[in-house]
C-alpha cells in the first residue's frame, strides 16, 4: 500500500531544504556568515572529536560555550586555546551528576547540543540497572534537556546527535535494558533511534529541535570496537562487494550539527533528521543502510511513548 505523503508527518519533515552545504563542508564554513555574539551554547562531549570541532566553530562565530565533560581536566586542556569556553563536570550516566550540572546553569541558553555518547561498549550497567548506552546516549541527555528547558530562550534550538547506527533498530520495547541478553550493536541502534525520537517529541511540543547523522569519522567513539565488530558493520552493495565508507574529518563531521543549530532554512523542519548538512530522505526497510532515516526514528507516536517512559525513569518532565 502506498502512503499518502501529503498527510504523512515524517515524510513532510524529511523533505530537503536546498542547503548550500554538503558532505565535505566544515562547521567553520557553515558558520562563516553567522554571528553568534551574545548567544550561549551548551555542548556535551565538546572536548574531543566532532564535539571539539563544533565548540571551536561556535566560539569562533562569537558564542559563549559551556562544555560539560566527564573528564573536566582533559576538557580544560583540550579547550585551553578556545576563548569564551567554560568547562564543568558532567557524567551523563549518573542522573545525580546531570541534576547538579543543570542546577548550576543559571543563565539563558540559546543552543543545546546533545553530542556526547558511547558506542558498542561491553555490557555495563548503571547503579539503577540501566544499560549504559541507553543511559548515557539517551536518558542522560533526556534528563539534561528537561532540566534545562526552562533556560532555553525563545527560538532556542536543541540539536541531538544521532547516527546512521539507528538503522540497527528502533526501541527494543520487549527488553529495552537488554536484561535477557545483551547485543551491543542492537543496544547502540536503540540509543541512536532514541536520540532522534527525542528531537521529534520536542518538535511536536513546540520546541525547535533536530537530530542528525554526523557522518563516519575516526574518533575515540570507536575505542571499544574489535576487528569482528568492524566486520559486523561493513556494508556491501547489491553485487555483494564491500562498500568502504568515506571518512570525514572532525571539522566536516561537526558541520551538520552547526547547520542544524543555525540555519534559517530549517525553520519549518523542526523534528527533522539531517545528514550531510541537509534534511535526510526517509528510507524504508530494515538493516544497516548507507544513508537516510528509518521511519521508526522519526515516528511521532513512538517519540511520545519514549518520552513518557523516559520521564518515568528519570523522574523529570518539563513538558507536563
Amino acid at each position: 500500500m502506498t502512503r499518502d505523503v501529503s498527510t504523512d508527518t515524517p515524510a513532510l519533515r524529511q523533505r530537503p531544504v536546498g542547503s548550500p552545504f554538503g558532505a565535505t563542508s566544515t562547521a567553520e564554513e557553515v558558520l562563516t556568515d553567522v554571528d553568534l555574539s551574545g548567544r550561549r551554547a551548551l555542548v556535551t562531549g565538546g572536548y574531543a572529536g566532532i564535539g571539539l570541532a563544533l565548540v571551536r566553530a561556535l566560539a569562533h562565530a562569537g558564542a559563549e560555550v559551556l562544555a560539560p565533560a566527564r573528564r573536566p581536566e582533559a576538557a580544560r586542556e583540550a579547550l585551553a586555546d578556545v576563548p569564551g569556553v567554560t568547562v564543568a563536570a558532567l557524567d551523563l550516566a549518573d542522573q545525580h551528576s546531570v541534576a547538579a550540572l543543570a542546577a548550576d546553569v543559571d543563565r539563558p541558553i540559546d543552543l543545546l547540543v546533545l553530542n556526547a555518547g558511547v558506542m558498542a561498549c561491553p555490557e555495563t550497567r548503571t547503579p539503577e540497572g540501566w544499560e549504559l548506552q541507553l543511559a548515557t546516549n539517551h536518558l542522560g541527555h533526556f534528563a539534561l534537556v528537561n532540566r534545562l528547558l526552562p533556560r532555553l530562550t525563545s527560538g532556542g534550538r536543541v540539536v541531538s546527535v544521532s547516527s546512521l547506527g539507528h538503522h540497527h533498530g528502533g526501541m527494543h520495547w520487549e527488553d529495552p535494558m537488554f536484561e535477557r541478553g545483551y547485543a551491543k550493536w542492537r543496544a547502540y541502534g536503540q540509543s541512536k533511534s532514541a536520540n532522534a525520537l527525542l528531537a521529534v517529541h520536542l518538535a511536536e511540543s513546540g520546541v525547535p529541535a533536530y537530530s542528525l547523522h554526523p557522518g563516519a569519522i575516526l574518533t575515540d567513539l570507536g575505542k571499544h570496537l574489535t576487528e569482528a565488530d568492524l566486520d559486523d558493520v561493513l556494508l556491501t552493495d547489491a553485487a555483494g562487494d564491500l562498500v568502504v565508507p568515506t571518512f570525514k574529518s572532525p571539522e566536516q563531521g561537526a558541520a551538520t550539527a552547526a547547520f542544524a543549530a543555525t540555519s534559517d532554512l530549517l525553520a519549518d523542519r523542526s523534528g527533522a533528521y539531517l545528514e550531510d548538512c541537509e534534511v535526510a530522505p526517509l528510507v524504508e526497510g530494515d538493516g544497516l543502510g548507507d544513508h537516510g532515516v528509518r521511519r521508526w526514528a522519526v515516528d511521532p507516536a513512538e517519540a511520545a511513548r519514549l518520552w513518557a517512559w523516559s520521564a518515568e525513569l528519570a523522574g523529570v518532565d518539563a513538558l507536563r
